[in-house]
């Protein structure tokens, strides 16, 4: 199955141990950890869920993907939006990648830890619910919807990147998804 990936900084690789945004080896990351299948990792650093889907629209129409999955809403949620208006965002950004009629795996990121880059408690408070948000959009849209905050993800001294161990649990948690679900 060919899977493209809409992400942030966790889908990109990012290494927090690093200066300059430079990003965990493609074996370490979670994108290069799926197992028979081709993966076309979208991430980017900062991504908040997009406001405009033509960028996702035009990568869409450019790999022909069977899956995309769509993992967004931690910088959302660290720049100050409640996770209702995020939620708000993912549902018209999932509406319109669903005009493609690709099929799509929403899944809700892992929660935010106390942390380097998560000193306001409210967003660590906000990412409790995130996962219900975005499970009730995933079933009004009609789409597949995994909730990475119950898979025990290790996450960085930073509060919001994933460790090279959580990177593997999540790789490990997706892969028996992807292999259990049909799309």
């Amino acid at each position: 199955m060919k899977i493209l990936c809409i992400g942030d900084s966790n889908t990109y690789g990012y290494d927090p141990r690093s200066y300059f945004g430079s990003r965990y080896p493609e074996e370490v990351r979670w994108t290069g950890r799926l197992t028979g299948h081709e993966v076309i990792n979208c991430g980017v650093n900062g991504a908040t869920v997009p406001r405009d889907s033509s960028r996702h629209a035009g990568l869409i129409r450019l790999h022909e993907p069977d899956l995309v999955t769509v993992m967004l809403g931690t910088n959302d949620l660290c720049s100050g939006l409640s996770a209702e208006e995020t939620a708000g965002r993912m549902d018209a950004f999932i509406g319109s990648i669903m005009s493609s009629g690709k099929k799509i795996l929403l899944i809700s990121p892992p929660l935010l830890q106390p942390g380097e880059w998560t000193m306001d408690d409210e967003a660590l408070e906000e990412s409790q619910s995130i996962g219900e948000l975005y499970k009730k959009t995933a079933s009004v849209r009609g789409c597949r919807f995994a909730d990475s905050a119950e898979w025990d993800i290790d996450i960085s001294f930073d509060g919001v990147h994933f460790s090279p161990e959580g990177h593997a649990r999540f790789a490990e948690k997706l892969n028996e998804i992807l292999n259990i679900i049909s799309f």
